[in-house]
């Protein structure tokens, strides 16, 4: 009886593990094909070979294809995507970067975060286990050009924590998430983007 009870006791545990493990990637679903807009507060830090560098700031997207990221700490610097330019424009240079769309955000995860199709269209997906209450996905490019070896999506219960990147490089990129709304009223303007006076433009 002991023994068949440790038999039905592991095949339990067993069938728990998979739950778990598959929640991870029922939840990244759900998100992907039920949000539209999403806002919220960030931290980033970048892990090089040579340094450790912390940035902060907020974001708004609202699917698909618009977006908007304000860098305020240590630095301040506005990225801007109005669905065919990117607009990157950093105070302290007095200079906006300006930029064809498709072409710069490709397969990154910045296309994940803004068009519902990027995510499984780019990317093969998979469980990855739970760390600190957060259950992970791994997406691994399906193309081999993207300059990223995998990214980890991270949610804790349905709301979306963190991504964890490491590039081609093996930089490790890591950006946590805070206050996020996944119901945010934006004005359409928030998404327009018009080069300060005396600044410089470049297009690349």
């Amino acid at each position: 009886m002991r023994i068949l009870s440790r038999i039905v006791l592991s095949g339990v545990m067993a069938i728990s593990s998979v739950l778990v493990s598959a929640s991870g990637l029922d939840t990244l679903q759900k998100f992907n094909s039920d949000t539209d807009g999403i806002s919220g507060q960030f931290t980033q830090t970048v892990h090089s070979k040579k340094r450790t560098q912390t940035t902060s700031g907020t974001f708004s997207i609202q699917r698909p294809g618009l977006f908007r990221w304000e860098y305020t700490q240590p630095y301040k610097q506005t990225i801007v995507g109005d669905g065919k330019v990117v607009w990157l424009y950093d105070q302290d240079l007095a200079q906006v970067t300006k930029s064809t769309q498709n072409q710069t955000i490709g397969d990154s995860p910045a296309a994940i975060l803004s068009n519902k199709s990027a995510l499984n269209a780019n990317y093969s997906l998979s469980d990855d286990g739970n760390s600190d209450g957060i259950d992970y996905v791994r997406a691994i490019p399906k193309r081999s050009n993207t300059g990223y070896q995998n990214i980890r999506i991270g949610f804790r219960g349905d709301t979306l924590a963190n991504m964890q990147l490491k590039d081609s490089f093996g930089n490790q990129t890591t950006i946590t998430f805070s206050n996020i709304n996944t119901h945010p009223q934006f004005n359409r303007g928030q998404f327009k983007f018009t080069p300060p006076k005396g600044v410089d433009v470049l297009t690349q």
